[in-house]
């Protein structure tokens, strides 16, 4: 029995949503695989690390919203069904008694899996969840998008692989399994890991630690304004902390560290001199070169936000040549108290190209 053009429209347009939707979320969720890598090549065209995980964050988000259209879609066929009837529906693709076996057990595998990613979301937002209970629950999130790449692989209509869009999907899909058998061996970063040990402890100020780390020969230095993953203990697993110190060539590297977190809050008594430590990086592209050499650069900083303008200033009294015209603003709520003070003070001293400009809110209310 021939079916009018209008009959079909509903279900075509049905159809067409449910495969771009799911689409989109897979598509997204390989290339959130594949920036939870940390791969370095991205650094320069993202502009660091940092800008490389805000991305890996929106990614994850969007493709958990096109999931969860992907999943009303396909709730929604009931509707469909009773609003239009189902004489205008295109026939299913038919397959073999496996195949189609196969396509049953991809669909319910994919639905458990979308739910359990949006519980993920939820936590992952969820600004209370405790972190170290979020990194073990967060480690699940490889194996969920290798199930859901199943569900894709074996859902997607035949003519898609015969398409560019089949070859580009394929592409995302090896890349995000790639990247999801990278992280469940534990392996993320691995060839930028280098051993050390604590070398020093120091309080410089109320909760604020610095610790002073001797790395092995296979540090390959560091810029300032650059940071690294730390791990002091493997069960805490991997922080992120800027460099404090500027690079001498040595392996020694200079960590401040605020209690922000749980975590940060209880370091400074889990901490003591001889730990082994391994240290991942460095990353970020905290870029100090100015575009016109003449150019006057203004920096701005506020409390443990100083360190990689510390980094800097022992930086440029070793390499003098750098030397830039720098209007420096660090804002403080006291400054007879607050120890980057006289720190920055002390720094500028021999670099008169520095103007160093203290905010004081707490002079201000005088």
């Amino acid at each position: 029995m021939n079916t009018s053009p209008m009959a079909s429209l509903p279900w075509e347009i049905y159809d067409n949503s449910l495969y771009l939707s799911g689409l989109l979320a897979i598509a997204l969720m390989s290339v959130t695989m594949m920036l939870a890598t940390r791969p370095t090549w991205l650094e320069a065209p993202l502009n660091g690390l940092d800008k490389m995980y805000l991305l890996h964050k929106w990614t994850g988000i969007l493709a958990v919203v096109f999931a969860a259209l992907h999943w009303l879609i396909e709730m929604g066929d009931d509707v469909i069904k009773s609003l239009f009837g189902r004489d205008g529906r295109l026939p299913e693709e038919d397959f073999s008694g496996f195949i189609e076996m196969m396509r049953d057990a991809a669909e319910d595998i994919g639905e458990w899996a979308v739910y359990l990613v949006f519980a993920m979301l939820v936590l992952t937002l969820w600004k209370r969840f405790p972190y170290n209970i979020w990194r073990y629950v967060h480690r699940v999130m490889p194996v969920l998008y290798l199930l859901l790449a199943f569900h894709a692989v074996l859902l997607a209509p035949l003519v898609w692989w015969q398409q560019p869009i089949g070859l580009l999907m394929g592409l995302l899909l090896i890349g995000g399994s790639v990247a999801g058998i990278v992280s469940l061996r534990g392996v993320i970063g691995q060839s930028l890991q280098v051993k050390g040990s604590i070398h020093a402890i120091s309080t410089t100020a109320p909760g604020i630690t610095e610790v002073e780390c001797q790395l092995d020969k296979k540090w390959q230095g560091h810029s300032a304004g650059q940071f690294a993953f730390v791990t002091f203990n493997r069960i805490e697993g991997a922080h992120p902390f800027t460099i404090a110190s500027a690079d001498h060539g040595d392996g020694q590297v200079t960590f401040k560290i605020k209690a922000l977190g749980d975590y940060t809050k209880r370091l400074d008594h889990k901490l003591k001199v001889g730990q082994l430590v391994t240290v991942e990086g460095p990353y970020g592209r905290f870029n100090f070169k100015p575009k016109k050499p003449t150019a006057t650069q203004i920096w701005i900083a506020g409390g443990i936000g100083v360190t990689p303008f510390l980094a800097r200033l022992e930086e440029l009294k070793n390499q003098p040549e750098q030397s830039t015209m720098v209007q420096m603003h660090y804002a403080t709520h006291d400054s007879a108290t607050d120890p980057f003070v006289k720190r920055l003070q002390q720094a500028c001293i021999s670099l008169s190209h520095i103007q160093l400009h203290i905010h004081d809110s707490n002079a201000d209310k005088k």
